[in-house]
């Protein structure tokens, strides 16, 4: 699912399409975020550095290995951010401030493709 998405954030950017490349982006950071691992589980203290208290030296020294998100983790944040919009929405309709809304729950919509042919 995220190549899909990639693919048609580079089409939506290309389009001009401001509501696609917002979700878009939107989701595939809630991606990218999922698969970070928790810094409690990284070395507290490195001492490679010279100069700097836990500096790492050298071409990729800083890497760190990323969560494996299956393909049911990657439903689940996306409807995370469908769900998100549709709540903000709300709160926005609540407050007489309708374009806003109507932003996010066209933004919820362009999601909600992928949610749907999965």
């Amino acid at each position: 699912m995220r190549t899909e998405l990639r693919r048609d954030l580079t089409t939506a950017m290309k389009a001009k399409d401001r509501t696609a490349v917002a979700a878009l982006r939107s989701a595939l950071a809630a991606i990218d975020n999922a698969e970070a691992v928790p810094s409690d589980s990284l070395d507290a203290v490195a001492t490679d550095g010279e100069h700097v208290a836990g500096a790492h030296v050298g071409l990729g020294a800083a890497d760190v290995a990323r969560r494996v998100l299956t393909d049911g983790d990657v439903r689940s944040i996306i409807e995370s951010e469908v769900h998100e919009r549709d709540a903000a929405a709300e709160k926005y309709e609540a407050m007489d401030r309708a374009d806003d809304a109507l932003r996010l729950r066209s933004e919820g919509d362009v999601l909600r493709r992928y949610l749907a042919h999965t």
